[in-house]
């Protein structure tokens, strides 16, 4: 929901630092792979309930996840390297929630709630990103996949995962409540995709 203006903030600083760690030869498939193993840390953390470790880990993994994106445009984005992006986020999303059952055991109803609203919402997304690819309609920004917005992004999940991490003993309620805003981003964008795909070439239903 509130991505875009957090783009608009945070956006001008992480393209200064990603081109200064061009510069230096690092390359963008090195950040993100590093930032999927500080993900899988923080995964790692929060079953075992070190939940200050696994909020450093989980903050640092979003850190490199935004800098990938700036040096890859300096030093040349390539489809392998958005496809891995996308991999890592999503991995590593579905894991700290597979953590936190795993940790907390009266939660997890709640985890696979949440689990089931991240599957609907990700199928909707990437369906209707493949689906926008084959008519060849151009991208809103410069990220490789194009994303239908909704109630629930990327910044609404930074939060909920460090709220995960500073009150542990609200697992379940906060997993409740982004289980609802997931889902009614689930629907928006199974919605928004529908009415999109109504308009302009049209395909065979099950193609």
């Amino acid at each position: 929901m509130f991505d875009s203006k957090i783009r608009g903030v945070i956006g001008p600083p992480l393209e200064l630092a990603g081109g200064k760690i061009a510069a230096l030869g690092v390359p963008p498939a090195a950040i993100t792979a590093g930032g999927w193993i500080l993900g899988v840390g923080a995964c790692v953390a929060v079953s075992v309930r070190v939940w200050l470790l696994a909020l450093v880990l989980w903050l640092g993994n979003r850190l490199l996840d935004g800098l990938d994106g700036p040096v890859a445009r300096v030093r040349g984005a390539t489809e392998r390297g958005g496809y891995l992006d996308v991999v890592s986020d999503f991995s590593i999303y579905g894991g700290f929630i597979l953590g936190l059952a795993v940790a907390v055991p009266q939660a997890r109803l709640a985890c696979a709630a949440l689990l089931l609203a991240y599957y609907v919402s990700g199928a909707a997304l990437l369906a209707l990103s493949s689906l926008l690819e084959r008519r060849h309609q151009k991208s809103v920004d410069e990220r490789s996949l194009r994303l239908v917005g909704g109630l629930a992004e990327g910044f609404e999940t930074v939060i909920a995962y460090v709220l995960f991490c500073v009150f542990p003993q609200s697992t379940a309620l906060i997993a409740w409540i982004f289980t609802a805003l997931v889902g009614v981003t689930a629907f928006q964008r199974v919605f928004l995709g529908a009415r999109a795909l109504t308009i302009g070439p049209t395909s065979k239903a099950d193609d």
